[in-house]
């Protein structure tokens, strides 16, 4: 698999800075932050095979398996680093390693796959592309699987959230839509409406319907923080939480095909002041 090379070995396309949520905050113990940071490397490279451009869809699956072969101990190269230095940092932890290998099952899906039928597939994709990432951290921090629930609809939430900024760029560089074909097609839409510079009003319905739907998952996330017993993944979390809430208004109000919608420096110190005060309160 030469060609898988490149891509394999290239930078990440995106640094935790520029992520929605925090990633591995001063919050966090620092005896953790470099098994989260690990985490988040090999996701981020799996997630930049998936979206190479210079690999056909039946290569980056083939590039996926090889990275989870490297998760699961049975194979090693150069171009796998990334996974195994998230096993050798969570030292082949079973539960561990499978929060990072479920999310292969999304991005192979990306590799084969650039549509979602209804909302229900949304959740369904989330469900490997997202949840996982929240399952790590409370795995990571000895946490109960009864806050999973809850974790799943917060990191479910902050995808649809990201898709819906991303919805014109997903389109026009990796010929993606995220947003349901069915609430585009209700609307008397096609997914060519996404390369429009602004969002005409029927867009603008269906955006505000999938915000309701947001909100909904927003809803059953808030319970998350009281059941998390670690002072400092439950802050962070509360923080991340009000990440959720205040870009889902900021969507409202803004248009995801005119501008990157996202929050400024003011609306993140108002979303720390908020979360932490809130993580404090429980």
């Amino acid at each position: 698999m030469t060609r898988a090379a490149a891509p394999l070995s290239a930078a990440a396309s995106k640094t935790a800075n520029e992520e929605n949520f925090p990633v591995a905050s001063l919050l966090l113990h620092k005896s953790r932050r470099s098994t989260v940071m690990a985490y988040y490397h090999f996701a981020r490279h799996a997630d930049d095979v998936a979206d190479s451009a210079a690999l056909t869809g039946v290569q980056k699956v083939a590039a996926l398996d090889a990275l989870e072969a490297a998760l699961r101990g049975t194979k090693e190269a150069p171009e796998l680093a990334t996974a195994l230095t998230y096993r050798a940092a969570v030292s082949g932890d079973l539960a561990l390693i499978d929060t990072a290998a479920e999310l292969l099952n999304a991005f192979r899906r990306d590799a084969l796959r650039n549509y979602c039928a209804d909302w229900a597939d949304l959740l369904s994709y989330c469900q490997s592309s997202a949840a996982p990432v929240g399952r790590f951290l409370l795995t990571l921090h000895g946490e109960s699987a009864e806050t999973f629930p809850a974790n799943d609809a917060l990191c479910a939430a902050l995808q649809v959230l990201n898709h819906l900024q991303d919805c014109g760029k997903d389109l026009r560089e990796l010929d993606r839509v995220y947003i349901p074909l069915d609430l585009l097609n209700a609307a008397g839409l096609t997914r060519e409406v996404l390369r429009q510079p602004s969002s005409p009003a029927a867009l603008r319905t269906v955006l505000d319907q999938m915000l309701d739907l947001t909100d909904g998952l927003i809803a059953d996330a808030r319970p998350l923080v009281g059941k998390i017993r670690d002072v400092r993944l439950r802050l962070q979390t509360s923080i991340t939480v009000r990440v959720a809430e205040v870009l889902s208004k900021r969507l409202r109000s803004g248009d995801p095909l005119a501008t990157r919608v996202k929050l400024s420096p003011l609306d993140y110190a108002g979303v720390v002041v908020v979360g932490v005060a809130r993580g404090l309160a429980v």
